[in-house]
This record gives structure tokens, C-alpha cells and sequence, in this order.
């Protein structure tokens, strides 16, 4: 499992709702932990990592060793939002850019954990940055796309440098086509469905 990198096109994907949690599920989620951690993220949505499933990990402190703060929801949805925050952001899936991104300051979201059980938010501040950012992933957003057409202009050349890289390594095979990665998409949808 790796991280994909902007603009791999499953990162444009609108995901898919998880019908069944098993052990294969749970055991997904424990590698996204991993790569989440091993990445310095805070959160990683599943499309992150190539898989088109409505789900996101998540720990706002970063830190492994803090177990208490890692969260699993899986068909998350957003409620209510409350105010607007602006505050920097980055992402696992466009390095090295780091820009002020305007979102809700609070957000009343549900999701399911794990155990299969309803889960209940009112999150403001970080985690609710958290929470919006890893659910515009599962809607095929990236964060670039909130900001004003000032700021793209700021992290325009970083853009292209990944739109470079992406389509090269397509050349040289070490990515398949967009062909192919649509039949992949179509594949795991129905492996997991």
C-alpha cells in the first residue's frame, strides 16, 4: 500500500459505501494506520491509496502512540457546519504544498466505526479540518480546488512538476494507463461491493 500522488486519477473518484465490514476490512484499515503514521499524516481517505471505498483513518496528533485519538469512519457524512476558519493544510497526496485553506470551523458529521456501530461528532478546529479534508478526498476533491485562483497560482509549478512526474512514470510503465486504472477502479468496486 502507497500513497498516490496528485493527479493520479482515482484521487478524482467519487468513492463507494462499504456494504460489509469484516476481517479484511479491519486488517485495510490497519495498514492505512500504518501508512498514515510511517507518511507523518493525520489522516488518509481510502481512495489515498487506490482503494475506491467510502472510508477514512484518521488521528488529529499524529502521534502512533496516542491510540486513544485514532478514528475509522467508514460512509462518513457531514450533518451541519457551523462558521468558516481559515487555516494551512497539507496533503499526503500533493507534497510539498502547504496553503491556507477556508472550511466550516465546526462540522456535526456521523460515520460507522469499525465494530459496526453509529458514531456521533461535533468536531471543531483541527479535527474538524481533518474530518473535511479526508471527506472531500472520498468525493474525488482535492484540497487545491478550494482555493482561490491567487493561491493556485502560488503552487502552480508544484502542480506541474506532479503532472509531469505522474505522466513520465505512465510512459515508462511504472504507472498503468488511465485505462487501465478505470478497470482496476471497476475491479476493486466489485470486490468490495
Amino acid at each position: 500500500m502507497q500513497i498516490l500522488k496528485y493527479p493520479h486519477p482515482i484521487l478524482k473518484y467519487k468513492t463507494k459505501p462499504i456494504v460489509t465490514i469484516n476481517q479484511k476490512l479491519r486488517d485495510l484499515i490497519a495498514e492505512m494506520f500504518m501508512v498514515m503514521y510511517d507518511t507523518d499524516g493525520v489522516g488518509l481517505a481510502a481512495n489515498q491509496v487506490g482503494l475506491p471505498l467510502r472510508l477514512f483513518v484518521m488521528n488529529p496528533t499524529g502521534n502512533r502512540e496516542n491510540k486513544e485519538e485514532e478514528y475509522v469512519f467508514i460512509n462518513p457524512v457531514i450533518l451541519k457546519r457551523q462558521g468558516t476558519a481559515e487555516d494551512e493544510e497539507g496533503c499526503l497526496s500533493y507534497p510539498d504544498v502547504r496553503v491556507q485553506v477556508l472550511r466550516s470551523e465546526s462540522i456535526e458529521f456521523e460515520g460507522i466505526a469499525i465494530d459496526g456501530s453509529l458514531q456521533q461528532f461535533h468536531w471543531k478546529g483541527h479535527p474538524a479540518r481533518v474530518v473535511q479534508h479526508e471527506l472531500d478526498h472520498l468525493n474525488g476533491v482535492g484540497f487545491v480546488e478550494r482555493l482561490s485562483s491567487t493561491v493556485l497560482l502560488t503552487v502552480e509549478q508544484i502542480l506541474d512538476d506532479l503532472r509531469t512526474e505522474f505522466e513520465g512514470n505512465q510512459r515508462l510503465g511504472f504507472v498503468p494507463s488511465d485505462t487501465e486504472i478505470a478497470k482496476q477502479i471497476t475491479e476493486l468496486e466489485a470486490e468490495w461491493g
